[in-house]
């Protein structure tokens, strides 16, 4: 009788020790973006997100990017939740007129638009590297100045 309890002993503590192990979760920090100089609250405030210098500062085709569409009423303060650690770069339009797009006059932008890190800003968008910041386990702050060329 007792090598028969040994025996169910035995099961039961091998069986227990196949019992899944729950994952843990997974690390994401948060990206508050602090913005300044909006000419207005008129329309939108896009928000590009992106880990790709391939498709920085446009990521229409980034199937990765985050894109937020925030009221410029409210784009004050923006909040980007669940960031994987990585390193990435942020590019935003103020869309005056709503139509979800940087609307050009002869090759110059005619809303406006601002990067993290704030890069100096001369013939074309700057490149991704001048950009890019790196988001670890800990919630990051950037504060992103809006510039207007017309």
């Amino acid at each position: 009788m007792l090598a028969a309890a040994s025996v169910l002993l035995l099961g039961a503590s091998a069986s227990a020790s196949e019992a899944p192990v729950a994952a843990a979760p997974a690390i994401t920090a948060s990206i508050d973006l602090a913005i300044t100089g909006l000419r207005s609250e008129k329309g939108n405030v896009l928000v590009c997100l992106s880990a790709s210098p391939k498709h920085f500062p446009d990521c229409s085709d980034d199937v990765n990017a985050r894109k937020l569409k925030i009221s410029a009423a409210r784009a004050g303060s923006i909040e980007i939740a669940d960031v994987k650690p990585g390193t990435y770069a942020v590019a935003l339009v103020h869309d005056e007129n709503g139509n979800g797009k940087m609307d050009m006059r002869l090759f110059l932008p005619r809303e406006g638009f601002g990067f993290s890190r704030n890069p100096k800003i001369g013939m074309g968008a700057p490149k991704f590297k001048s950009a890019q910041f790196t988001v670890g386990s800990s919630d990051t702050h950037h504060a992103v100045r809006m510039n207007y060329i017309l």
